[in-house]
C-alpha cells in the first residue's frame, strides 16, 4: 500500500516535468520560428493539397534499398573493462524523393555524414542500436541516458545511432531545436526515408562484420524509428520501442498543434495520418516475429502518453510492460529493462 502510494506520487511528479518540458520546447519553437505561424485555415489547405499528392502512393519501394557500406572508424577510448569505443562515420548516400523539398533538405551538409559510436567488448557478440528521441543524439548525453554497462554485461556490443538533423547531424547554427521532425510533413516524410536507409545500411554492415544478430530498441521518436525498422528490415533479430510515439497526427493533437476549432483540427488529423502513412509503422506489418518484440511504456508520460505503446503493441503483437515514471524522468526504468534483456538473450 506504502509502496504503491509512493509510487503513485513520484508518478505525478514526473507527468509534471513532462508538462512543464513540453511548454518550455514548444515556447522557444514559437519565439525561434522564422515566420508568423500559419492561420489554421491556410494549414488545413496546405494539408489537403499535400495528401492529394501522397495519397495514391504505393507504400511498396518508398524506402530506398539498403547498400553495403565501409563506415571510417575512429579510436574514442579503451575501457578499464576492455571494451574499444569507437565513432564510425559514412556518407549517407541518401535520395530526396520529393522534388519540392530536395534543395531545403539536402542543403544541410552535416546531414550528409551518417554517424554511430560502438562499444565493443569482444569478437562474435551480438550488436544492439539504440536510436535516441528529439533533441538528443549527442553521444555524450546518449552515454548517460542508456543502461551500457547492464546491456554490456548481458553480451551485447552497443551502438548509440544518431538521427538525421540530431547531434552531429544538425545544421549548423540551428539551435536546440532539430528541423526533423518539424512543421512541414514533406521534410518529416523524407527525415524518416534517410533514417530507415542508413539504419539498414548500419545493420548489414554489423551483421558483415563479426556480429552475429542485430536488433534495435528505440526511445520515443526513436522507438517509433525503432517499429518503423522493423517493418521494412526482416534481418533485425528482436526490437523494442520504449516510450513511444506511435502516430505523428497523434501527437500534434495530444500537444494543442491543431486548430481550436473541432471541425478543423479533426480535417487535420486526417489529413496528417494520410499523408504520413508511408512512413507510419502501423500502416505495415512487422518483419520481426511477435515473440522478438516488445514495447515498453510509461504510465506518467505526458510526452508520448501509454496510449502510443499500447497502439504499436496491438500492431506488433508484442507483449507491453510498464514503469510507473514519466518521459523524463524514467522513475523505474531499470525494472522494465530486465524484461527488455531477458527478450534479447533468448535464441530463436
Amino acid at each position: 500500500m506504502i509502496r504503491s502510494l509512493t509510487r503513485k506520487m513520484l508518478g505525478s511528479a514526473a507527468a509534471a516535468v513532462d508538462v512543464m518540458a513540453t511548454r518550455a520546447v514548444t515556447a522557444h519553437a514559437q519565439r525561434t520560428a522564422q515566420a508568423r505561424p500559419r492561420p489554421h485555415a491556410d494549414r488545413l489547405r496546405v494539408l489537403e493539397r499535400l495528401e492529394q499528392r501522397f495519397h495514391d502512393a504505393d507504400l511498396d519501394g518508398f524506402f530506398c534499398s539498403p547498400r553495403d557500406i565501409a563506415p571510417g572508424e575512429r579510436l574514442v577510448r579503451r575501457r578499464r573493462d576492455g571494451t574499444t569505443v569507437s565513432d564510425l562515420s559514412w556518407h549517407s548516400d541518401f535520395t530526396v524523393l520529393d522534388p519540392e523539398v530536395a534543395e531545403r533538405y539536402g542543403s544541410a551538409g552535416e546531414n550528409t555524414l551518417a554517424v554511430a559510436r560502438r562499444f565493443q567488448r569482444g569478437p562474435g557478440r551480438p550488436a544492439v542500436i539504440l536510436i535516441h528521441g528529439y533533441m538528443a543524439g549527442p553521444f555524450a548525453f546518449e552515454e548517460r541516458i542508456w543502461p551500457l554497462t547492464e546491456l554490456a554485461d548481458a553480451g551485447f556490443d552497443v551502438v548509440l545511432f544518431t538521427l538525421p538533423f540530431h547531434g552531429s547531424r544538425a545544421r549548423a547554427g540551428r539551435g536546440p531545436v532539430p528541423e526533423f521532425p518539424g512543421e512541414d510533413p514533406r521534410l518529416n516524410v523524407e527525415g524518416f526515408r534517410q533514417a530507415l536507409f542508413d539504419l539498414q545500411n548500419l545493420v548489414g554492415w554489423l551483421l558483415a562484420n563479426g556480429h552475429p544478430r542485430v536488433g534495435a530498441i528505440g526511445m520515443s521518436l526513436g522507438g517509433y524509428t525503432a517499429a518503423l525498422l522493423a517493418c521494412v528490415e526482416a534481418r533485425l533479430d528482436f526490437v523494442v520501442p520504449v516510450i513511444p510515439l506511435s502516430s505523428l497526427g497523434d501527437f500534434a493533437r495530444e500537444q494543442g498543434s491543431l486548430s481550436p476549432v473541432p471541425e478543423e483540427a479533426a480535417a487535420q488529423h486526417a489529413l496528417l495520418e494520410s499523408i504520413y502513412r508511408r512512413v507510419s509503422p502501423l500502416s505495415r506489418p512487422s518483419l520481426v516475429p511477435p515473440e522478438r518484440c516488445l514495447v515498453v511504456a510509461a504510465k506518467a508520460d505526458r510526452v508520448t502518453p501509454a496510449s502510443h505503446a499500447r497502439r504499436l503493441s496491438v500492431h506488433l503483437r508484442a507483449p507491453l510492460q510498464s514503469f510507473y515514471g514519466g518521459h523524463l524522468l524514467q522513475l523505474g526504468r531499470a525494472e522494465a529493462f530486465q524484461g527488455v534483456i531477458e527478450l534479447m538473450s533468448r535464441r530463436r
